[in-house]
């Protein structure tokens, strides 16, 4: 795999790139997210887009410490992220994960970081109907039946529904919806900084509710844009000691998957 460059090495050189790739903590640390990082920046270097990423001098937006309502903490580290990005005169953001896109968007620029933010699926969706990215016939896919799981912050707070949808359709595979989706969507049970709290009195794990849904649909491929579903969602497939019937796969991995890259 081609090496991915970073905004300092390009900033050595006199260059920008024409979009930063956020990459995130979830995509920099956790095994499972790394892989969507990797099957993400294949699918870039596929088609060619002059990105980069911060590498070390990227840290976390801060959304889980606003969430869980640490607000200092929330401004330390949006104001340290927002210097480097001004920093590299930066206008456009691509990210894989919802909670970045959703703070990068809609909290920054009230700290004086305003940028182009886009989430992976909706740039997954530009560059399908640019025929940029075209599925191969026949893939690993073909007549599957898929459903799909909206997350919360691409879904019910920034109404995107459609472009993950598109990027599946384009797979040629069956969609099945689950009871609860779209603006009725139910989340995986991770977000609000609950990720890291310690479950909370009741009968039934948000995740497990939520994987019974998925499971309802008869669909053998759970589909996901986040890094926090793809955890929660999978882990209620164990749960349900169903982790080698049905997969749960991030888009793009859905993509680079079907077209072998």
């Amino acid at each position: 795999m081609s090496k991915i460059p970073t905004m300092a090495e390009l900033a050595a050189e006199g260059k920008s790139p024409d979009i930063l790739f956020w990459v995130g903590c979830a995509g920099s640390y956790d095994s499972r997210a790394q892989k969507v990082t990797i099957a993400f920046t294949k699918i870039l270097n596929e088609v060619g887009i002059n990105y980069a990423i911060l590498g070390n001098e990227e840290s976390c937006t801060g959304d889980p410490a606003r969430r869980a309502g640490n607000e200092f903490l929330f401004q330390m580290s949006a104001l340290q992220n927002i210097e480097v990005l001004n920093g590299y005169g930066i206008k456009k953001i691509v990210t894989t994960c919802p909670h970045c896109f959703n703070t990068l968007k809609n909290d920054y620029p009230a700290l004086g970081g305003a940028y182009d933010v886009i989430h992976h699926t909706q740039l997954l969706q530009q560059l399908i109907d640019e025929g940029r990215i075209k599925m191969k016939e026949g893939g690993a896919f073909e007549g599957k039946r898929i459903t799909y799981h909206d997350s919360c912050y691409m879904g019910r707070v920034n109404g995107v529904y459609e472009a993950p949808r598109k990027v599946l359709e384009a797979l040629d595979n069956e969609l099945v919806e689950m009871k609860r989706c779209k603006s009725n969507g139910l989340c995986c049970g991770a977000g609000g900084a609950q990720m890291w709290k310690e479950d909370e009195p009741g009968d039934k794990r948000i995740n497990i509710e939520r994987a019974e849904e998925a499971l309802e649909t008869g669909a053998e491929i759970i589909a996901a844009n986040c890094p926090f579903c793809l955890t929660m969602m999978g882990d209620g497939m164990k749960a349900k000691d169903k982790q080698d019937e049905v997969m749960v796969y991030d888009l793009a991995e859905l993509i680079v998957n079907n077209n072998g890259l």
